[in-house]
């Protein structure tokens, strides 16, 4: 019996071949037409795709430009133009003019470089910081330090001004703890200098007049800076960078890289 071409009311056809064993016949199949209540949906995707496509551009021309947009990786906030440190490779740092936590005659020192902006940084706080002080800082086994490495923007160089102005009051880490509970968007006014004026007022303890001029004034700021240039000098390229007896270990990585890391330096030792 022949096979007869089905009848197709769409002006679009697509044609089919379909073997046997003895002869090959073509026939035609419908293909549908795309229902008119489709296109408002695809003008909608257009739209999405050309803003998304306009986004990227945008940061695209931002990195270009050298104005300072930064994506972060996998595992930490990344800075442009710096060098990639030697994983391994001990590296000369020195601890900075900021409070010691723990035992400073500590035969371990952990130097953590950061921006209170990170993202990263505030994972690393929670994740890594917490349980290495119950280990190693309240034992007694490690010495921890804090350097500024505040690139993200101003709010990054405000912040750590602010935490110096509370460490010229006594008050550092409770206020760079504070800090790190109250992370907002980068930039976004989450750090504004009334914000981090609230802060101080809020978490007590502070004589608020005297921190308000300090903030105000930028009185250390460029103590910050310093810090900054002194990690772009140690080849720090993202936050966190914690260096260990001077070995390097990028990113929040999970604690266990770092406990295994800090065991290692006090058995070579």
């Amino acid at each position: 019996m022949p096979v007869k071409k089905s009848s197709v009311s769409e002006t679009q056809t697509a044609t089919q071949v379909v073997a046997t064993p003895k002869k090959t016949i073509s026939f035609t199949l419908p293909r549908p037409a795309m229902p008119k209540s489709w296109t408002p949906i695809l003008m909608g995707l257009l739209l999405v795709a050309s803003f998304l496509l306009g986004m990227l551009f945008t940061k695209v021309q931002y990195m270009s430009s050298g104005s300072g947009y930064v994506a972060p990786s996998a595992a930490g906030q990344q800075a442009a133009g710096q060098p990639t440190l030697a994983p391994g490779k001990p590296v000369d740092v020195t601890v900075g003019n900021l409070p010691v936590m723990g035992n400073k005659d500590a035969k371990v020192k952990v130097i953590e470089f950061a921006d209170y902006q990170c993202p990263f940084c505030e994972q690393w706080f929670k994740t890594v910081e917490a349980p290495m002080i119950a280990d190693y800082v309240k034992t007694g086994k490690i010495a921890f330090y804090w350097r500024d490495y505040p690139f993200l923007g101003t709010e990054s160089t405000d912040s750590a001004n602010a935490a110096r102005c509370a460490n010229d009051q006594g008050k550092f880490w409770d206020y760079h703890d504070y800090l790190y509970t109250h992370q907002g968007q980068e930039n976004s006014g989450a750090f504004s200098k009334d914000n981090l004026k609230k802060f101080a007022a809020d978490m007590g303890g502070l004589d608020t007049s005297k921190f308000n001029d300090c903030v105000d004034n930028a009185k250390f700021a460029k103590d910050a800076a310093a810090d900054l240039s002194d990690g772009q000098k140690a080849g720090v390229n993202g936050t966190p960078t914690v260096f260990i007896n001077g070995v390097p270990v990028v990113g929040a990585q999970p604690y266990d890289q770092f406990k295994s890391a800090i065991d290692a330096a006090l058995a070579a030792k």
